[in-house]
């Protein structure tokens, strides 16, 4: 018999996988539990459906990712700072810090996670950072790090 995995189930198949079982397995075990549902015409036609409006959303997402890379690469944030003498800073300048900076200064969202520094940002300048945006995307953040005053 023919089904549709409505959750995963171990050793059996992926949710919105089609997989053909045997009867009793089916009857007596997956259908009750809500674990499947039989492959029909009709939950075949909604499992395509679900699976074009999942690939447009991933589409949509993919494109909003490549226009916030293209946003960043335009922008400078900058980031203030205490420092000693000598230029060198307390503490270094965080993800989490270029991650306010650009909600605050260019109101882009981006998570801190997603930024990803090759090296700690110890003292002023200008920099170039890395953010992830997902799909393969990556984007470049301009950070501008100034003495606070």
């Amino acid at each position: 018999m023919k089904v549709i995995f409505n959750v995963d189930v171990k050793g059996q198949g992926k949710k919105g996988e089609m997989k053909e079982v045997s009867q009793g397995y089916a009857r007596n075990y997956l259908l009750p539990r809500g674990l499947a549902s039989e492959a029909t015409a009709d939950n075949l036609n909604a499992l395509k459906l679900k699976e074009k409006a999942k690939a447009a959303q991933i589409a949509k997402e993919k494109a909003l990712a490549e226009d916030y890379a293209k946003q960043l690469g335009a922008v400078q944030v900058t980031v203030r700072a205490k420092a000693g003498n000598g230029g060198k800073l307390f503490g270094a300048v965080t993800s989490e810090a270029i991650s306010k900076a650009l909600k605050e200064q260019h109101d882009m969202d981006i998570e801190k996670n997603k930024i990803v520094q090759t090296e700690p940002i110890k003292s002023f300048g200008s920099y170039t950072v890395k953010a992830k945006l997902g799909y393969e995307i990556t984007g470049n953040i301009n950070v501008l790090v100034v003495e606070e005053k």
